[in-house]
């Protein structure tokens, strides 16, 4: 594939270690990063601790639900705007990005840029995706993802992605940056090759994109509003909506949710309560 074209100021390049591998039958491999290009070796000196990170956070559901307000509430936000869904929201945002080279643009600058900025949030991962599919037919010289053919246009899309979250990681390693990326909720088929196939509640994005994000995420939280069942005098159940807004943490069949932190299944839908819910960590 051809590589991402930089911005005329040069990509922010995270400040990773070179590394190489001698093991029989595996090549040495090195890193190599602007101006310079080094190989070292692995040694028992080189064993840490793992440090605490900020999280990398997915808030997704259904339009209105109030994805984008919880993650506007965390600590001195930014926000890559894309959907243009602020609303009445007072924050800090970029101009709506028009293309994939605006996303990536904005990240390269808190990455090079002294700020006070604690918090990225990009709003959403869905409308973005369109962004990376325009970014990738580019590239490909063609007019549609589903030109290539065989399914390679999204295959190719997933290199996009992952320049995406390189960038979203070099924040979060090297800015110190919570990093909360809201997106919209689909219904999808999954099948489960150990039971009938069943509908579940997942990201907004293409199903290879989606398997990314799940990877670079630490917290997915499916946002909805809560709801009873009631049965009425035919014995038929429906659903009713108590108004009350929450993030469900861990996954079950009916949706895609996941932690790393040990936090509560459920939560209200605030930025109070999950960074509580963060700061007593597995006490719950």
């Amino acid at each position: 594939m051809k590589p991402v074209t930089p911005p005329a100021s040069g990509w922010f390049i995270p400040t990773l270690p070179p590394y190489a591998g001698t093991l029989p039958g595996i090549t040495t491999r090195t890193r190599d990063l602007p101006n310079k290009t080094e190989k070292t070796m692995i040694s028992l000196k080189d064993i840490s601790r793992n440090k605490t990170k900020p999280p990398r956070i997915i808030l997704y559901g259904p339009p209105g639900v109030g994805k984008t307000t919880a993650a506007c509430m965390a600590p001195s936000p930014v926000v890559i705007n894309i959907e243009d869904g602020l609303g009445e929201l007072d924050v800090p945002s970029f101009p709506k990005a028009e293309t994939y080279s605006d996303v990536m643009d904005a990240l390269n600058e808190l990455g090079r840029e002294d700020h006070d900025y604690k918090t990225v949030v990009i709003d959403t991962l869905d409308w973005f995706e369109n962004l990376v599919w325009d970014h990738t037919c580019k590239r490909l010289g063609v007019d549609s993802i589903e030109k290539p053919g065989y399914g390679r246009g999204y295959v190719e899309a997933v290199n996009d992605w992952l320049e995406f979250f390189n960038l979203i990681n070099a924040l979060r390693d090297e800015k110190g940056m919570i990093v909360i990326m809201t997106a919209h909720s689909q219904v999808t088929k999954f099948e489960d090759p150990l039971n009938v196939p069943y509908d579940t509640f997942g990201l907004k994005i293409h199903k290879r994109a989606a398997a990314k994000a799940e990877e670079y995420s630490d917290i997915i939280g499916f946002c909805n509003f809560k709801t009873l069942t009631k049965k009425d005098t035919d014995d038929r159940h429906r659903g009713i909506s108590t108004g009350e807004r929450i993030i469900h943490l861990v996954g079950s069949p009916a949706f895609t949710a996941k932690n790393r932190y040990s936090l509560p299944a459920e939560i209200p839908l605030t930025w109070e309560a999950l960074e509580n819910a963060l700061t007593n960590k597995g006490t719950n």
